[in-house]
């Protein structure tokens, strides 16, 4: 029977085939625990079960980006609260021991206990595009990379006449010779083999570049269209861009604030100070592929961007190690891509740029040509205004000041 007065929290034990629901009530008592089939049919049960017993706090759920993805949107699509549980404690588990109706309700205890809290990714949007796009891309980099490792590995104990064709070649140049080679003799002599093989991961190697190249235009075309401004900052490109999004998820509301974000891509510093000594290190967690995409932003920065080189030599000078500055330069750039990644905008169309535009009273191109600036840059900052009032603004005000004395066309 439902109490109306007392709430229930439910927790979920995924698998492939089937899902374990426990529920107890706000006092932490059991209530009940039964089994379903992970499917659709199963998924409604579930919604029906759990709300039966009462008003339903939250459901923890185990794996919410696997086997728990979509009974967590279905979840979620009825109006639940939804959490991610992680697994239980080893130390807990060798103790208590280990079975489906156990862990539904530890997952359940954990909710109450309120250990678990994390918000799971919603899935449902551009950004959950980004992450199977990026899947696919990844297996195909990884395949050609093998096969060109194969085409050199073959050649190293190839005969004298098929190494010196193809021994002074680039890589690029030696995939596409070998493609267009036109292999001739018997399956018994070793030479022509060796090249009907190479031929074959030549041709493979051009096919996985296609495929990356499409999936790369795919990435690109819906960065351009969900977070237009992203790629925009220093450092950053299609494969940064995308899998700072993948990190974040589609519901980039589940982090509170910046630091939030920081601590998720691994760049929150973690205090190791001891006696006299103050310091901080590296952090070990958080998604290390955010982390590493973080890393790279750093790379060209110091290599390219003179405001990070002048950051460098500063640090330096103040007996910062390499390691410590990058550390440093890896949070600053994670607090000035948070708002970017956190509240992306679709880009502006060209009914609100020509707004834009008799809104200002000239054309910013033209403002921009009379001085000095490259057309390029301004479509980058024509986006940023439309999307942005408090910066149209400020660059409404700075673009008079600075253009006072040149005369610009009307219109």
């Amino acid at each position: 029977m439902a109490n109306e007065t007392t709430k229930v929290i439910a927790g979920i034990d995924t698998h492939a085939d089937t899902h374990h629901v426990a529920v107890i009530n706000e006092y932490g008592k059991p209530l009940a625990d039964k089994e379903f089939l992970a499917v659709g049919s199963g998924y409604r049960k579930i919604v029906e079960f759990i709300t039966s017993y009462g008003p339903v706090a939250a459901v923890g759920v185990e794996g919410t980006g696997s086997y728990g993805a979509e009974i967590a949107r279905t979840l979620r699509g009825e109006g639940l609260c939804v959490l991610e549980v992680n697994r239980p404690n080893r130390a807990a588990r060798r103790l208590k021991g280990k079975s489906d109706p156990l862990d539904a309700y530890q997952a359940a205890q954990s909710v109450l206990d309120g250990r678990a809290k994390s918000i799971p990714k919603a899935k449902d949007g551009p950004v959950e595009c980004l992450r199977i796009l990026r899947a696919g891309r990844t297996s195909a980099v990884k395949a050609r990379t093998a096969a060109i490792n194969q085409i050199k590995g073959l050649l190293v104990s190839a005969s004298d006449n098929l190494r010196a064709k193809y021994r002074g070649l680039g890589t690029s140049a030696m995939i596409t010779a070998l493609q267009r080679s036109r292999p001739s003799g018997h399956l018994a002599d070793p030479e022509y083999v060796c090249l009907l093989a190479l031929k074959a991961l030549a041709t493979r190697c051009q096919s996985l570049a296609a495929e990356i190249a499409a999936a790369d235009a795919a990435l690109r075309e819906i960065l351009d269209t969900y977070a237009p401004m992203l790629c925009d900052l220093p450092g950053v490109g299609t494969e940064v861009a995308s899998q700072l999004m993948v990190t974040v998820g589609d519901n980039p509301d589940r982090l509170g604030n910046e630091a939030q974000f920081a601590a998720l891509v691994g760049v929150a510093p973690i205090p190791a100070s001891s006696g006299k000594t103050t310091r901080h290190r590296l952090s070990r967690g958080g998604d290390r592929n955010a982390n590493r995409a973080l890393h790279q932003v750093v790379l060209v920065r110091m290599g390219s961007c003179q405001r990070t080189k002048d950051y460098v030599a500063k640090r330096t000078a103040e007996g910062k190690s390499k390691r410590e500055i990058m550390r440093c330069l890896k949070r600053y750039a994670a607090r000035e891509l948070h708002p970017q990644i956190t509240n992306p905008q679709p880009a502006p169309s060209n009914a609100d740029l020509r707004q834009m535009r008799t809104t200002l009273g000239f054309t910013i191109t033209t403002a921009a040509r009379a001085l000095g600036h490259w057309p390029s840059k301004i479509s980058s900052l024509e986006r940023g205004l439309a999307r942005n009032d408090a910066l149209a603004t400020s660059y409404r005000q700075w673009l008079t000041e600075q253009t006072a004395q040149i005369p610009i066309r009307q219109g």
